[in-house]
């Protein structure tokens, strides 16, 4: 049976202003008491969980979990909690367990990759410009050109974000110049990118790939996915 939690949590109180804000993701085959665990490990250092979210794939023996907690870095400097967050991985033999404080751990260094519709790369970038997500944008990459004067290629302009137009064949994806394009990024995002990117690239770039097309893939693959329900 799918297990699907999420969990907020309001605190009336206000908060001290030296509290930094961290996000812990894990990967791991289930078992019983993960979630326990992680919650012990947070407050045993003085820490709180704000938000969890917890997903258990239904007909598969893995769990997947991110929470977001405030704590003190004077009593659970940096490195403690990195010691803390391996012992917790070992604990659950997880294929990947992490870690951030997005306030002083360096940014991600992403590239994007679009076709012609806008909606998806808009809110990205609106969301990267309130500096809500902690990453650089090395480039933006797709395979329909943009107008000078249209509002997208106006705000790269004006943020000095670079715009590589590539554009495709069913012969030809441009894989080879993509990779070029992204050999110094920490991961991509397909921000709507209407092309299926090969095994060969995928395992040639070997760093995780983000898709935010929309929220009914990868349940429902291929065109017109909200047909497929």
């Amino acid at each position: 049976m799918r297990r699907i939690l999420k969990a907020r949590f309001f605190n009336t109180l206000s908060s001290p202003p030296l509290l930094s804000h961290g996000i812990h993701v894990l990967y791991c085959p289930d078992s019983v008491g993960i979630v326990a665990k992680i919650s012990e490990c947070i407050a045993s250092r003085g820490g709180n969980i704000m938000e969890a979210d917890v997903f258990v794939p239904q007909n598969k023996n893995v769990f997947y979990s991110r929470s977001e907690f405030v704590f003190d870095p004077i009593k659970w400097p940096r490195a403690q909690m990195d010691e803390d967050v391996l012992n917790l991985s070992k604990m659950f033999n997880a294929r990947k367990s992490a870690v951030r404080v997005p306030s002083i751990d360096p940014k991600y260094k992403i590239a994007v990759l679009v076709s012609k519709q806008d909606h998806c790369l808009v809110d990205l970038l609106l969301a990267w410009q309130d500096g809500k997500l902690p990453i650089d944008i090395n480039a933006i990459i797709s395979n329909h050109d943009r107008l000078p004067n249209s509002h997208v290629a106006r705000f790269l302009e004006r943020h000095e974000i670079p715009y590589h137009y590539l554009s495709t064949t069913k012969e030809n994806k441009r894989e080879d110049e993509i990779l070029h394009l992204v050999q110094d990024t920490d991961f991509l995002v397909l921000a709507r990118y209407m092309q299926v990117l090969s095994k060969s690239f995928l395992n040639t770039y070997s760093k995780d790939v983000i898709n935010i097309h929309h929220g009914l893939l990868p349940s429902f693959k291929g065109g017109n996915p909200s047909r497929q329900v």
